[in-house]
């Protein structure tokens, strides 16, 4: 069988959970099927790996449209594919037309949705109208749909209900717990300046509305003085949000702030998140959220907010302890202030018991190891593909 793996992000260009997702799924496909993988931006030099560029001519035209010229280009060079599998609605739509081309089963995993992403109107503008448009359009044709939580897939039927709900098949992201494993170095905390004989939060995302920074550092005005906060935060979707997160942490009243802006290799923030007193997610709109497992796989207790499928992988008072939320449409907390309060007292919770944020870690690890591993997703799917 040849599944052809489509996607924007591919190693080493990767700057979301998709990414990720794409990489360890090809990784574990490989040995079951003929894996061609077809991803955006510059060359690879993986074998069975294609990237492609914004077409001539559209260098200049709205992010959406350059998005939809590579998808076509991407769609007819899956000619010989047996299942075309699309990730996210950059490379939905180039599924969907290798299936009207090509005549072979379009399979998606839903790792978002753009109903439930308004905030993107702010990025894309005209562009964020043929997001859900692409969108909408390949998730009501496709022949599959995977959520990657249980909660994911209440937000597919809901947001398109012409969904059949027998198509939409809960298959969980995964994670590769010998990579993700604690680190006892600390060559990377010194050459960032962090104290390893002082307690820090840490918090690894993208500077977007979704990941929820601006709610992490109006609670870390509260969190515990003694404590250090590691930011490994950068590619702003907007100016505007940039300024915003520049701003908020230019105020905090407290020492030991270590903003990281690059991207850091992966060994690097291993070793970030193994040192760790708490790791914390304060994302409105989380799907899965792969850098819980992440953390968790590093012995880490983890704070995060109880939306989404967060609390398919963090077991509240287990391995970390969730945050409530009540949410308005485009997921900002009704109450903001409160949120806030709600997070940092949890933090705080953990900051002044290490023991417990120790046996959370512990915990987190043995759930990783034993629910989410890569083969298992790997071989779910394969029996996906099967049936079609």
């Amino acid at each position: 069988m040849r599944v052809d793996l489509l996607s924007r992000e591919y190693p080493p260009e990767v700057y979301g959970g998709a990414g990720v997702h794409m990489e360890y799924l090809a990784r574990e496909l490989r040995p079951l099927a003929d894996v061609r993988v077809r991803c955006f931006g510059a060359d690879r030099a993986e074998p069975g790996v294609s990237a492609y560029r914004v077409p001539g001519g559209l260098e200049k035209a709205n992010a959406a449209l350059q998005v939809l010229g590579v998808d076509l280009e991407m769609a007819a060079a899956c000619e010989g594919a047996d299942i075309v599998h699309s990730h996210t609605w950059y490379a939905n739509f180039a599924g969907h037309v290798a299936k009207l081309l090509h005549g072979v089963p379009h399979v998606i995993t839903t790792h978002s949705l753009e109903p439930l992403r308004p905030w993107k109107a702010e990025q894309l503008g005209g562009g964020y109208t043929i997001s859900s448009w692409a969108e909408r359009t390949a998730l009501a044709a496709a022949d599959a749909v995977i959520a990657v939580s249980a909660g994911m897939r209440r937000d597919v039927l809901a947001a398109y209900p012409e969904i059949a709900p027998e198509k939409v098949t809960v298959i969980h992201n995964g994670i590769d717990t010998a990579e993700y494993a604690p680190d006892p170095g600390t060559d990377v905390l010194a050459r960032h300046g962090i104290d390893p004989d002082r307690p820090y939060v840490i918090f690894v995302g993208r500077i977007t509305r979704q990941k929820g920074l601006v709610h992490l550092l109006h609670a870390a005005r509260s969190f515990d003085p003694d404590a250090q906060l590691v930011l490994c935060a950068g590619a702003p979707d907007t100016p505007e949000i940039a300024a915003e997160v520049s701003g908020l942490v230019r105020d905090l009243d407290r020492d030991g702030v270590h903003w990281i802006q690059e991207m850091l290799p992966k060994p690097q923030v291993i070793q970030l998140l193994t040192h760790a007193a708490v790791f914390v997610c304060p994302s409105v709109y989380e799907p899965m959220g792969i850098v819980n497992l992440e953390a968790m796989a590093c012995e880490t207790a983890v704070v995060a907010t109880a939306t989404g499928g967060i609390p398919e992988v963090v077991a509240d008072g287990e391995t970390g302890l969730l945050v409530p939320i009540s949410q308005e449409r485009d997921g900002t907390p009704h109450d903001p202030d409160r949120f806030a309060a709600d997070l940092a007292e949890r933090v705080n919770t953990l900051l002044r018991d290490p023991a417990r944020a120790r046996a959370m870690g512990l915990a987190g690890r043995a759930r990783a190891v034993e629910h989410f591993s890569w083969e298992r997703i790997a071989h779910r799917t394969m029996e996906l593909y099967a049936t079609l």
